[in-house]
């Protein structure tokens, strides 16, 4: 994945016809840079998206990628499936955000939507990025707004509040935000993001989910002109 990071010796050895002891003579002739700089150290790291080159020949020049999309409804959040569309089909096929072949077989998804969901979807190259958003104790807020089948009422901001116990997987879920906006809708905040949660959580009081469309994940919100199937790039900054 686009997180990990090596030893340049180890990089070297991997990528060009020398031997990791071969490296530190490399070295002294002073034929390695790094980023533009040129390499001092056989322990020094390698990211995934640092320019290293060898004789003035590039080894490794890779951009991070930062995308956005609208995922439809029936488009699924997976990289590849024999029998549904997926999200890297949509992006394949992007007119408002073109990528090489090459850089979609690099993208990985940040908080995946089911096939029923819509919404905002992520999807980058970078792992520690995603890892950021994605892992509980990071606390990055997720909005979905919910349609359902019957009426709710306070029990269920209370309830949500609270945490909901699982005992499949012995979890008790994090307490979560829930407001009303309509008889049959409600806005909620995750700030996890458990299989078929929401759903599950509903599914307590027997009451169906007919439509779950996320909002946002952290600062990135879905723009409320946004069309199904658009995608954008995003600016983040190092």
């Amino acid at each position: 994945m686009a997180s990990c990071r090596y030893r340049l010796d180890r990089f070297i050895a991997q990528h060009a016809a020398f031997s990791r002891r071969d490296v530190r003579l490399l070295l002294a002739q002073r034929r390695i840079t790094i980023d533009g700089e040129v390499a001092v150290d056989i322990t020094q790291p390698v990211g995934p998206f640092s320019l290293v080159t060898l004789d003035h020949v590039v080894l490794q020049q890779q951009q991070p990628l930062y995308l956005a999309m609208n995922k439809p409804v029936g488009v699924v959040s997976a990289t590849r499936d024999n029998e549904h569309t997926t999200v890297i089909d949509q992006l394949r096929h992007s007119t408002e955000c073109p990528l090489e072949p090459a850089q979609l077989e690099q993208l990985h998804i940040v908080g995946r939507l089911d096939r029923a969901s819509s919404g905002l979807l992520l999807l980058t190259n970078d792992s520690l990025w995603s890892q950021r958003l994605m892992a509980p104790e990071h606390k990055v807020a997720k909005v979905y707004h919910v349609t359902l089948a019957h009426p709710v009422n306070a029990d269920y901001i209370t309830a949500f509040a609270a945490g909901m116990y699982f005992p499949f997987e012995n979890i008790t879920t994090r307490p979560a935000l829930l407001e009303i906006i309509a008889e049959r809708e409600v806005l909620v905040t995750l700030m996890e993001g458990r299989y078929h949660q929401i759903k599950r959580m509903f599914g307590r009081f027997r009451n169906p989910v007919l439509g779950l469309h996320r909002l946002s994940i952290g600062q990135w919100q879905l723009p409320p002109d946004s069309w199904p199937g658009q995608s954008w790039q995003l600016a983040i900054k190092s």
